[in-house]
């Protein structure tokens, strides 16, 4: 007997070979689902949809340059400009925001009476490649889109030279 003939080998089915880039989404899915499943039927917001509605996500970043400033954009819908903090530390700049919500529904001790509270915090940071006149940055926030205006110092401005490409 050899040790071929101890070992129950199976070489009549095909191995399914997958890539662990695969897997991750795939249990993120199945976990959104449990918990879709879980909350069907009932008045309570699936995990999924409160992080799109209430912003617990993080905002998309939009980062342009032009030969005097940068501009960031952050799409921040919902959230107001008491509850944002914008902070530049050396070349980093940070955006923080943090709000609560909180809402009641009927009266106390009536049947019915529903009282809802909703945190959201975020944070990015965008590190700049070039010296900013900290004196003159400017941030605006209209219709849930936060714009920070960096002018570049005029040192920054001299340093970008265009460079004229030839025709090998």
């Amino acid at each position: 007997m050899s040790i071929k003939d101890l070992v129950p080998w199976k070489t009549d089915r095909d191995v399914e070979v997958r890539r662990a880039e695969d897997a991750l989404p795939a249990f993120h899915r199945a976990f959104d689902d449990l918990f879709d499943r879980f909350f069907r039927g009932t008045e309570l917001t699936p995990f999924r949809e409160l992080g799109h509605a209430w912003g617990a996500g993080m905002p998309a970043l939009n980062v342009e340059e032009s030969d005097k400033e940068y501009r960031v954009c952050a799409e921040v819908p919902g959230w107001d400009e008491k509850d944002i903090d914008i902070t530049l530390s050396g070349d980093t700049l940070t955006i923080k925001g943090e709000h609560k919500d909180e809402s009641e529904e009927g009266e106390k001790g009536a049947e019915g009476y529903r009282y809802q509270r909703r945190y959201g915090s975020f944070q990015r940071s965008v590190r700049l490649p070039a010296e900013v006149d900290r004196d003159h940055v400017e941030a605006t926030c209209e219709r849930g889109v936060l714009t920070v205006k960096l002018p570049k110092t005029p040192e920054a401005q001299k340093q970008t030279r265009k460079i004229e490409v030839k025709a090998g």
